[in-house]
């Protein structure tokens, strides 16, 4: 599942860890391993959000 670049705080706060996980991996299969300045940006969001979906439920993030 391929989620696109969320711009409410909210919707990002209801994906799991797990989700959020799946997404980062999409990503880097997607461009091959290598990100340019924008994929970068999205990581660094993604990461932020998988961190945030971890700490709320950790127990879901295993």
């Amino acid at each position: 599942m391929i989620h696109t670049m969320s711009t409410t705080p909210e919707s990002d706060s209801e994906r799991s860890a797990a989700e959020v996980n799946e997404e980062i991996r999409a990503l880097w299969f997607r461009t091959g391993g290598t990100l340019n300045m924008e994929q970068r940006r999205e990581y660094q969001r993604l990461v932020l959000e998988w961190a945030e979906a971890s700490l709320e439920s950790p127990t879901r993030a295993a």
